[in-house]
């Protein structure tokens, strides 16, 4: 994840590019916790900031509660230690595959534009929200700061143009787009595709993944002998 561009450009407000460098070695820390791809995500996120020189862990995975119910939580709460500033920090790690102009996830409920609205508009501005506050009343000005990676996957097998922007936040233009494909088009990929388990999705394929070889009704990830990555997905997608 150190070498990863976010999804969306870094800009000088919410926008975070990529704090983590190659250089950086966290150290392993055990996981026990919920088996989903964002929480596994938020745990690499605390061992790389809590490796990092610059910045100190403040707090995290803080539950708001206000008049008798949750609000939601703020993933982290940093101290940059060279401006000085305190950060709060939101993690996320998302797939999107474009279909008639907006990027869907595997599961078609997920959507980007969707998702990056409530992320801006909900998820920042809770260090914002007086409950928040009342709890950690000392921290003064907060910054708020989203990082978003993960991967973009476009069809080759269809033609559409690949959107620039997201709600008029431009995309990466490192992104290194991924494909996808209905299971009608899978035998015309020309080249062997390997499952990919969930904590391989951003890493890729290992020496023990195995080939796919046959398509069901649930969406597969793989990645291509070259080291493309595919999501092949059911012919219904994404309205079944």
């Amino acid at each position: 994840m150190s070498h990863h561009s976010p999804l969306l450009q870094a800009n000088q407000a919410e926008l975070a590019d990529n704090p983590f460098s190659k250089s950086l070695s966290p150290q392993p820390l055990p996981y026990s916790g919920n088996s989903r791809l964002g929480f596994w995500y938020q745990h690499l996120c605390h061992q790389y900031f809590a490796s990092h020189s610059n910045y100190q862990i403040v707090a995290e995975e803080i539950q708001l509660n206000h008049q008798g119910r949750t609000i939601g939580a703020l993933d982290f709460v940093l101290k940059n230690t060279v401006t000085d500033i305190v950060e709060h920090w939101e993690v996320a790690i998302k797939f999107y595959l474009l279909f008639d102009g907006l990027w869907y996830g595997p599961n078609s409920r997920d959507r980007l534009d969707l998702k990056l609205s409530h992320m801006l508009s909900h998820q920042l501005a809770m260090s914002q929200h007086q409950c928040f506050q009342q709890q950690y009343p000392d921290l003064g000005d907060i910054k708020p700061k989203l990082l978003m990676q993960g991967r973009l996957y476009i069809n080759p097998f269809r033609d559409e143009a690949t959107p620039t922007s997201c709600l008029g936040y431009p995309i990466d233009p490192s992104q290194n787009y991924g494909y996808w494909c209905y299971a009608d088009d899978f035998n015309n990929i020309n080249e062997p595709l390997y499952v990919l388990k969930k904590g391989q999705w951003l890493t890729g394929k290992e020496a023990d993944s195995p080939v796919l070889k046959d398509v069901g009704q649930e969406f597969v990830h793989c990645q291509s002998q070259s080291g493309d990555f595919w999501f092949i997905l059911s012919n219904e997608w994404p309205h079944a």
